[in-house]
């Protein structure tokens, strides 16, 4: 009984394995080649300009600008600080190569499986079409952005150890007080918080381009991106056209913010800042307060239409392994 009862999780450790396997080129060496140019531009950048220089500028407020070498004790505080709870944004970059990688990864998921007919490969062993595309939601929605964010807080500690070591060199330790400030170790965690929240914005983009994958016999790119847009160019052109004349909306504006931006930009971390807007920036001035950008975050959970979305994308993988079943052909 035993056996039996983790069998169900062996399997799917061992179809993750298998998408990991598969698809290791975007899901890890994409990701660290973006990492090692952000440490050869940055980090080699920072040195080059402190060794020849002897010197770099920093601006605290609007017209305050001082040399490293010059700076009094209260701004050497200040910035290290800013450094210690606010390393992470230098891998910011790195963040978007996630929509992409993930992006096509679900798009040629289920569809790849047809097209080159392993899928009745996998249709001959004893393994569920519930958990052969749960499997890659999870890569989707969970492998994908643990492995970046363990390489951006990697590449991020990179760097600031090179900025620390480069400062020390012309006489600035910042060492210390950077080592001893608590949102140096508690800023990975922060950032671990914001993944339950990007789960529930990226439900709907997955699930959406896993039914187009499970569904399409061709061109899954134009019928995952090109049939949203174009009906909604459509209902933007019979509103322009018609509604400024009889006073009939189609709202296409709100069927754009709504459903086609929430179906094709959920895979961008960050995308609940449109919603949240400006507060809590003005308290941001001595660095990033990652508790309070968390609190603001997720106070865009309070808001129906995210769940709505969600539930939308659950339904749709749902229907992507309904089709999964069905559909075997090349």
């Amino acid at each position: 009984m035993s056996t039996q009862m983790h069998t169900p999780m062996n399997t799917m450790k061992w179809l993750i394995r298998r998408e990991l396997w598969e698809h290791k080129g975007a899901l890890f060496w994409a990701p660290l080649a973006v990492a090692l140019v952000l440490v050869l531009l940055f980090g080699g950048g920072a040195v080059y300009s402190i060794m020849h220089t002897g010197s770099f500028d920093l601006q605290f407020g609007q017209d305050q600008v001082v040399a490293v070498n010059g700076i009094p004790h209260a701004l050497r505080a200040k910035l290290a600080s800013m450094a210690a709870s606010s390393y992470l944004l230098v891998s910011a970059p790195l963040f978007l190569v996630l929509p992409v990688v993930v992006f096509f990864y679900c798009l040629a998921a289920l569809y790849d499986d047809r097209r080159d007919r392993s899928i009745l490969f996998w249709k001959s062993l004893p393994l569920s079409d519930r958990d052969a595309v749960l499997s890659k939601v999870i890569v989707a929605l969970l492998v994908a952005p643990l492995v970046l964010i363990a390489i951006g807080v990697a590449t991020s500690l990179v760097l600031l150890s090179i900025g620390l070591i480069a400062a020390a060199v012309n006489n600035v330790n910042l060492i210390v007080p950077v080592l001893s400030d608590l949102r140096l170790y508690l800023s990975p965690l922060y950032l671990l918080g914001f993944l339950p929240l990007y789960i529930v914005w990226a439900l709907p983009t997955v699930g959406w381009l896993l039914l187009v994958s499970s569904w399409a016999k061709s061109k899954v790119f134009l019928w995952a991106v090109g049939v949203p847009l174009v009906t909604l160019a459509i209902l933007a052109w019979f509103d322009f056209l018609v509604g400024r004349f009889s006073g009939v909306s189609l709202g296409a504006k709100w069927i754009g913010n709504e459903i086609v931006a929430r179906m094709l930009g959920g895979l961008f971390p960050g995308i609940w800042f449109g919603e949240v807007g400006t507060q809590g920036a003005s308290q941001m001035q001595n660095g990033l307060d990652a508790s309070l950008l968390l609190s603001v975050s997720y106070s865009t959970l309070a808001t129906p239409g995210v769940w709505i979305a969600a539930a939308a994308g659950c339904a749709m993988i749902a229907g992507a392994i309904r089709l999964r079943r069905w559909r075997d052909e090349g």
